[in-house]
């Protein structure tokens, strides 16, 4: 029997920070979705990197940033006349999710030098550290990008920088998970033919959520979660004539309401099926524990995922029930993740 390979003491320090920072980013990926929720992430109309951290601390200083979103497209024409109480609702939001960006910077920036220091890293895993840290600063930069496309004459940020910034923030969430799982299941790829195929469905799977997660990104984007509020059937129609009216045809899947949704509605239940299909050929494999528990976890998720999207959709989009389909899908990737994992680490 071949040894199994054991994690020492400091990659487990190691993982235990990087999970923890991955639970960071899942708060950061729900907080953010909250903020386009309640259209709070166009309140602050400019990016201050350093002096950032501090919120205005008298009516002086409110009144300086309640006057530049008084010269937003947002304020002039969809919330003219709002007072500053009123504003200072939306400020703290978008606040609120900057500041946790940045505290996530730091959580992550600050161990990881020291750990560099102490000589607790090697090579390898410093590059990947390396790595995610430019990817966050990255996803910073994507994050202003995307809201000054709302500063300019329209007043709503566009689907496609909002999709990709939520791309990076999942990609970004797999990353330290799989660093993390890497350190504290240490070992090379399993040889079970039965196990190998498992793990790429599972790894097909994982690609198929992070697609489904920057459809919903799209339909967030465009608030077509507003419309169509029935399920199965789109307003009595399983295809809405609608759905190819824009020109060039391209252009339906990312702007036009009825496709968009009607793609997400797609990809959900693709989602589900494979998801079912993967726990069925699970049954009669060879797994461990820790395989089955991931792959059963997965089943669960996604189930429980569905039917928040459904209830969300019927419900008109309510704010808490649609973060917390927000953070189901995060965790429906995070635990296809740790199936991928467990079954190619065996």
């Amino acid at each position: 029997m071949p040894a199994i390979a054991v994690p020492s003491d400091h990659d487990r320090i190691i993982a235990a920070w990087l999970f923890a920072v991955a639970v960071m980013v899942f708060a950061m990926i729900v907080l953010g979705g909250v903020t386009r929720l309640t259209q709070s992430g166009l309140s602050i109309t400019e990016w201050w990197p350093i002096s950032g951290w501090v919120p205005p601390l008298d009516d002086a200083a409110w009144q300086e940033v309640f006057g530049l979103y008084r010269e937003s497209p947002e304020y002039l024409k969809l919330n003219f006349g709002m007072t500053l109480a009123e504003y200072k609702t939306i400020f703290w939001l978008e606040y609120t999710h900057r500041l946790w960006g940045r505290i996530i910077g730091v959580a992550f920036f600050v161990p990881m030098v020291v750990l560099l220091a102490k000589g607790w890293v090697k090579r390898p895993l410093a590059l990947r550290l390396v790595g995610l840290f430019v990817f966050g600063a990255a996803q910073g930069a994507l994050g202003w990008y995307m809201v000054m496309s709302g500063l300019v004459e329209n007043p709503y940020v566009s689907q496609y920088r909002l999709a990709a910034h939520l791309a990076l923030g999942v990609a970004i969430f797999a990353a330290l998970l799989w660093v993390a799982l890497d350190l504290v299941r240490p070992g090379d790829a399993v040889g079970v033919t039965a196990v190998r195929g498992l793990a790429r469905g599972a790894l097909s799977l994982v690609g198929l959520v992070v697609v489904t997660q920057v459809s919903g990104a799209f339909v967030a984007g465009l608030d077509a979660g507003l419309a169509y509020n029935t399920f199965p059937l789109m307003d009595g129609q399983w295809l809405p004539a609608e759905m190819l009216a824009m020109r060039p045809l391209h252009v339906n899947f990312f702007e036009n309401i009825a496709t968009v949704q009607f793609d997400h509605r797609l990809l959900a239940m693709t989602v589900l099926v494979a998801t079912a299909w993967i726990w069925w050929q699970a049954r009669q494999a060879p797994l461990n524990r820790e395989q089955r528990l991931a792959i059963n976890l997965t089943a669960l998720v996604a189930v429980v995922q569905v039917g928040l999207g459904i209830a969300t959709l019927l419900l008109v989009v309510p704010v808490p029930l649609a973060a917390l389909h927000q953070a189901g899908a995060v965790a429906l990737l995070g635990a296809g993740v740790w199936t991928v994992h467990a079954l190619l680490r065996g």
